[in-house]
């Protein structure tokens, strides 16, 4: 078997279970052909981790497991186990599923909470500190999609995570810049600082070893244990006592009434390709099916790739969806998400009808500046032998 790695990358956009885009520090590999599995992550070292479960007979929810846990070591920018993630599931059998296990509000969160008295937004207080945290889901969701779907053992696949943070592993050069350029951050907080500095104040360097003790005992809880060996005892406990210390609002009841949420998956069809992806709470879905509603009516195949008027057409019809996705999307136990009207091919149609084919769109005309996604996102996709198919 042969992977796709990626090594030294910021951001990665994976629309359903196609790699459409990457921002990288440096440059990317070419890409690499594989005839019996492909597993694309943010993190070299996880990727491997994700390949060796499909080379030892897991399936792609099994490998998707794997994956999670090992960035939450090798990837600590992003990868987690104290934060949450969606899933979305194609198995061979044409069955579909979407896993939401993001983050929860605490039963104590308050609508006001982020206001001064005087109902002024404090600055910072959703982003920063223990205000901000949410109840994590990572670890609900993983087990949750390892016993429906998965056909490894809890403690196979998480071996390599546990392994990687007893042990530790060598930084290579993206690691190692991404802990120095958030090093001001990360001192701070003294347990942050004891982990993810250098006792000596140096910069991380390419081949310098990162050991997480603390995070391999917790793994090893949760191996032991499932999803209780984190939401209940000594890992629960010791988060909820950080939090309430610290003027947050976490509490025990909060961890053990966590759930993850099953939904159905985002479907449209796009010259006669079925596509397949998140609903939401996750906007993305939605989103790349409206935009490829509107391409659709352009003849693509003949303006070429990456000609002016392709490119043309799709910055137009990303900037009319994004409009959307910033006015009309949101969870859906606040907000009743028009998804029928924005798939509707009809829809499409007025969105192409204004559109102009010689001039460019003011974007400051349709929709507040946009948000580039944070660094502390990433996403990964797998597909196995058998066809089975997971973008997390």
């Amino acid at each position: 078997m042969r992977q796709f790695r990626q090594r030294a990358i910021s951001s990665v956009t994976l629309v359903t279970f196609a790699l459409f885009s990457v921002t990288a520090r440096a440059a990317a590999p070419p890409p690499v052909e594989a005839e019996h599995g492909m597993v694309v992550t943010a993190q070299h070292l996880a990727t491997d981790v994700g390949v060796d479960v499909l080379k030892n007979g897991g399936n792609a929810v099994d490998a998707a497991v794997a994956v999670g846990y090992a960035l939450a070591v090798v990837y600590p920018t992003a990868g987690n186990i104290g934060g949450g993630g969606f899933m979305t599931i194609r198995m061979r059998d044409g069955k579909t599923d979407f896993l939401d296990f993001r983050e929860r509000a605490p039963l104590a969160a308050k609508k006001d909470m982020y206001l001064d008295d005087k109902g002024n937004i404090v600055k910072g207080a959703s982003t920063d500190g223990y205000l901000a945290v949410g109840v994590p889901g990572s670890v609900m969701g993983f087990e949750t999609a390892r016993e429906k779907y998965g056909t490894k053992s809890r403690q196979d696949l998480m071996a390599p995570a546990i392994r990687y943070a007893k042990e530790g592993f060598t930084l290579n050069q993206a690691d190692a810049a991404e802990l120095n350029e958030n090093k001001a951050w990360l001192s701070r907080d003294p347990a942050t600082a004891a982990i993810f500095t250098k006792a000596d104040g140096k910069p991380f360097a390419t081949g310098d070893k990162l050991t997480q003790p603390d995070l391999a005992n917790a793994l090893s809880g949760i191996s032991d244990q499932g999803p209780d060996g984190f939401y209940k005892g000594p890992v629960a406990n010791a988060i909820v006592k950080a939090s309430q210390d610290k003027g947050g609002i976490l509490a025990n009841q909060d961890f053990e009434q966590y759930k993850v949420r099953e939904l159905d998956p985002v479907k449209c069809n796009y010259r006669g390709y079925e596509i397949i992806s998140s609903p939401p709470p996750s906007s993305g879905g939605v989103i790349i099916c409206e935009i490829l509603n509107v391409l659709e009516g352009y003849p693509l195949s003949y303006t070429g790739y990456a000609s002016a008027d392709t490119v043309h057409y799709m910055v137009e019809a990303m900037r009319y969806a994004y409009v959307d996705r910033n006015s009309a999307l949101g969870d859906p136990d606040f907000v009743n998400n028009p998804i029928s009207k924005l798939l509707d091919k009809a829809y499409a149609q007025k969105i192409r009808d204004s559109i102009s084919p010689y001039k460019a769109g003011v974007s400051k005309d349709l929709m507040p500046k946009g948000l580039g996604e944070s660094h502390e996102t990433t996403h990964y996709s797998i597909i196995d032998n058998d066809g089975n198919a997971v973008a997390v």
